[in-house]
């Protein structure tokens, strides 16, 4: 629990992670406002918020890189390691805080983004994808954590996560039996699902799956490595 209240304090106390949190609930609320402004005829205010966010997914990331990548930096690992020797548990300890801080993010961000839409457009259907939404980004959020504690660094762990959500989906997409097992991709169907052989629990369970692997991998070079 001391790990826990730590590494929050640590995370709150970040700029750029607050400026990110801000933002993604701001963009979440301005996009989905364009695009009810812009919507067809019948499109009610939760299918404009969730057209929302597959753009929230970069202030997630970012808010899953910073904080490992920043401690590393500016060689802070060598204080945290000092106060708890424990590594496992300075693992534990800041991947709960991420987890808080990226699921209070996502519940608000698509939270704004519905208010948002809500303005335009008629809120006349069931908001069930809402929910799979948070999740997503949560976990995409986890994800872009988990990456960050293999490679430490802030630009290859943003460039590995981006390239990974953001630019591989549309390459491989010819190869659509390959593509759907990305975690973009797969996690998507939490809250827009469309595929014919993921279903919004398998999707997710994809997304988990790609976390635990590199959340292992990271936690395994974070115990074994020099600080």
């Amino acid at each position: 629990m001391n790990a826990v209240s730590a590494e929050l304090r640590k995370l709150v106390g970040l700029p750029l992670v607050v400026y990110s949190a801000i933002g993604t609930i701001a963009i979440g609320a301005l996009l989905a406002a364009a695009l009810a402004g812009n919507a067809p005829p019948g499109t009610d205010a939760a299918t404009a918020a969730l057209r929302a966010v597959p753009y929230l997914q970069a202030g997630m990331i970012v808010i899953g890189v910073v904080p490992i990548s920043q401690e590393y930096a500016g060689r802070q690992i060598g204080t945290t390691l000092t106060a708890m020797p424990r590594r496992m548990a300075v693992v534990l300890g800041k991947t709960v805080a991420a987890a808080a801080v990226l699921l209070t993010t996502s519940v608000l961000a698509v939270a704004a983004a519905l208010g948002a839409a809500a303005t335009a457009l008629p809120w006349d259907q069931s908001t069930a994808h809402l929910g799979g939404a948070m999740i997503h980004l949560t976990l995409i959020g986890l994800l872009a954590h988990a990456v960050a504690l293999v490679l430490r660094q802030l630009m290859p762990s943003l460039i590995a996560v981006l390239l990974l959500v953001f630019a591989l989906p549309p390459l491989l997409s010819p190869l659509g039996e390959h593509a759907r097992w990305l975690p973009e991709r797969a996690g998507a169907q939490l809250y827009a699902p469309d595929d014919s052989i993921l279903t919004p629990t398998t999707g997710a369970l994809v997304l988990i799956a790609w976390f635990v692997v590199m959340g292992v991998t990271g936690s395994v070079l974070f115990v074994r490595r020099d600080a």
